[in-house]
């Protein structure tokens, strides 16, 4: 049973005339939040204002990298090199601390988005890119994968802090990783599957996959999809499960 987890949300996700999300409700839930670069939405204005916005409430603030993909919303896959995934997490998480830093916060962690996330689950040599650009800009920095994932293990291999990411409305596939969006059964929709799924995960540290196989998990921090339909009320549903189990809810702790 785990006594603390982390509450993680993707965020300012809005970009141009474009609204996405219910931002500020969502940070009155959740202790870290994943804020969008600009490669897959967000802008600078937005970047600003969500940082401003965390940091006021006291959540820990991430850099959410993506593929060059505004139009996809990061989420189609792309053939890049190790160097090239390096670069892009480099300059979108130096893009974001810059934020950070103006407004007197620390960037506290770094999350790949979508595509980028998933590729990294399973290519080792991709992890690894992303591993050292997290590293190399600050080794202090929590990384965070898909539990038990490629990413996680270079995090490790890379002496970066990892944070085991584990997800209230996504199914798994026998080997730990996510199904694919593209499959009819990959979102959960029902608040009360989700937070079953979530209890098992915090209580036995193991998820059911969709062929039934029970897939051990480290959950050291939650997503919660801060774009889905009812995501302010089931984050709070999430908050009061959490409380009933006596888990606490905290950021992970970067190196010193």
């Amino acid at each position: 049973m785990r006594s603390a987890v982390d509450l993680n949300c993707d965020l300012g996700e809005s970009f141009g005339a474009w609204s996405m999300g219910a931002d500020e409700a969502v940070l009155g839930q959740v202790s870290s939040a994943n804020v969008a670069c600009g490669f897959h939405a967000g802008d600078p204005r937005v970047m600003h204002g969500t940082v401003q916005a965390a940091l006021a409430r006291g959540v820990a603030v991430g850099a959410h990298p993506s593929l060059p993909d505004l139009q996809g919303f990061g989420r189609r896959v792309m053939h890049i090199s190790p160097q090239e995934a390096y670069d892009l997490v480099l300059y979108q998480t130096g893009a974001l601390a810059a934020f950070c830093h103006a407004q007197g916060g620390r960037l506290r962690h770094v999350k790949p988005h979508g595509a980028l996330y998933n590729m990294a689950a399973r290519d080792a040599a991709l992890a690894a890119a992303i591993a050292h650009a997290v590293r190399d800009f600050d080794s202090s920095l929590v990384l965070f994968g898909l539990a038990g994932s490629e990413l996680v293990r270079a995090g490790r291999a890379a002496g970066l802090e990892v944070a085991n990411e584990v997800f209230a409305d996504r199914t798994y596939q026998r080997d730990g990783s996510l199904t694919a969006r593209a499959q009819p059964n990959a979102v959960i929709h029902s608040v009360e599957d989700a937070l079953a799924q979530v209890e098992g995960m915090l209580v036995e540290g193991r998820v059911s996959a969709v062929d039934g196989t029970r897939v051990a998990v480290e959950p050291d921090t939650i997503c919660v999809h801060g774009d889905q339909p009812g995501a302010v009320e089931f984050a709070r549903e999430l908050r009061a499960l959490l409380a009933k189990l006596g888990v606490t809810v905290r950021a992970p702790s970067p190196s010193t």
